[in-house]
C-alpha cells in the first residue's frame, strides 16, 4: 500500500553521493519526517548550468568550491554551507578481468597506455581532473585517441557494456555499477579528492532545513562511509 507524502523538498545533488542517498538517506528522512524529496542528480557543473537557467533548489549537495559564487549570487544561504564528505578517484574494470597495476604513477601510466579504451566523463569533477592529469603525465593524445568520453553519468557502465576496459570516476560513483569491479584508488601523485558540501537555498523553509540537517548528520555520515566516501562528520 502506498503512503501519501503531502510535502516535498527539492534537492540538487552531485552524483558522488547518489548511492548513499538512494540506498539509505532519503528513505530514512522521509520515514522520519513524512516529507518527500524531489531530487535532481547531475555533476555539479551541470547543476550550476541548471541554476544559471533559473532553477532554485531548496537544498543542494555539490562540490564545495562551487558554493562561494552561489552565495555571492544570492542563490545559497552562506550560513548554511556545511562540509559533508570527500571522495577520491578510482579505476574500475570489467567483471572477471585481471586487475592491472596502478599502485604507482609509473604503473598507472603503463596501464592507461596499454588500455584499449579508458572511459571518463567530460563534466564530472573526476573527469576534469583526469583530463588534466593526462596532460601532466604527457599521455593525453595517446589515451584520448582511444578514450570513451561520456558527457555525464556513470563511466563504469562503459566497462560493463564493452565500450571500454577501464573506467575512471570518483570511488563512490564506480560503486554505483555493481557489475563492474573496482581496481582501486589512483596512487599518490595522481590522486585528487573532491570536497562536498550541503547548503540551503536562499529563503528555504523549515522542511528544507530538516533535510539539510539530516544530510549533515550522523546517519547520513554512516551512509556516506558505506558507499566509498570519507565523511566529514566523525561522531
Amino acid at each position: 500500500m502506498s503512503v501519501d507524502i503531502p510535502h516535498t523538498v527539492s534537492l540538487f545533488s552531485a552524483l558522488a553521493v547518489k548511492k548513499a542517498l538512494d540506498d539509505d538517506v532519503l528513505a530514512a528522512f522521509t520515514a522520519k519526517t513524512a516529507t518527500g524529496v524531489d531530487t535532481v542528480y547531475d555533476p555539479t557543473n551541470v547543476l550550476l548550468r541548471r541554476i544559471e537557467e533559473g532553477a532554485r533548489p531548496e537544498v543542494m549537495v555539490g562540490v564545495t568550491g562551487a558554493f562561494p559564487a552561489l552565495c555571492g549570487a544570492g542563490v545559497i544561504d552562506p550560513s548554511s554551507v556545511r562540509d559533508v564528505a570527500r571522495v577520491g578517484i578510482g579505476l574500475a574494470m570489467p567483471p572477471g578481468a585481471e586487475a592491472p597495476a596502478i599502485d604507482t604513477v609509473d604503473a598507472l601510466i603503463a596501464t592507461l597506455r596499454s588500455a584499449r579504451s579508458v572511459a571518463y566523463s567530460r563534466t564530472g569533477a573526476s573527469g576534469v581532473h583526469f583530463a588534466g592529469l593526462l596532460e601532466r603525465l604527457g599521455i593525453a593524445d595517446e589515451v584520448n585517441a582511444r578514450a570513451t568520453v561520456v558527457e555525464k553519468g556513470f563511466t563504469a557502465l562503459a566497462v560493463v557494456d564493452g565500450r571500454a576496459d577501464l573506467a575512471v570516476q570518483q570511488m563512490s560513483e564506480l560503486l554505483f555499477v555493481p557489475e563492474a569491479e573496482v581496481v582501486g584508488p589512483l596512487p599518490d601523485g595522481a590522486q585528487h579528492f573532491t570536497e562536498l558540501s550541503a547548503a540551503l537555498g536562499a529563503g528555504a523553509g523549515g522542511r528544507a532545513g530538516a533535510l539539510h540537517a539530516f544530510l549533515t548528520g550522523k546517519e547520513a555520515a554512516d551512509a556516506y562511509r558505506r558507499t566509498g566516501l570519507e565523511a566529514s562528520r566523525q561522531d
